[in-house]
């Protein structure tokens, strides 16, 4: 099983949040810098239709550009995928 992904943007204030919150939850992910990585940019569009950061991608779930307690509401709101997150 791989990784979920998190897309982030250098600089980005909700983006250090949310690491910061995944690293005290120690929640293992792939982190993907679309800035850093410019050709990794169409992974983001393509998976959530969109290109904003920070965005979560867990197979075929999707938590697009959110804040931590946003994220917080949609693992409350999915607690299945929370399950599978160890969440």
């Amino acid at each position: 099983m791989s990784l979920p992904i998190l897309y982030i943007k250098q600089g980005c204030p909700w983006c250090i949040d949310a690491l910061e919150y995944f690293k005290q939850v120690d929640l293992k992910l792939e982190v993907v810098d679309v800035i850093q990585n410019p050709s990794r940019m169409s992974d983001l569009i393509e998976c959530s239709s969109q290109n904003k950061t920070p965005t979560l991608k867990n197979e075929d779930f999707i938590v697009k550009d959110f804040d931590v307690q946003e994220f917080k509401q949609a693992m409350l709101e999915n607690p299945t995928e929370a399950k599978k997150l160890g969440l």
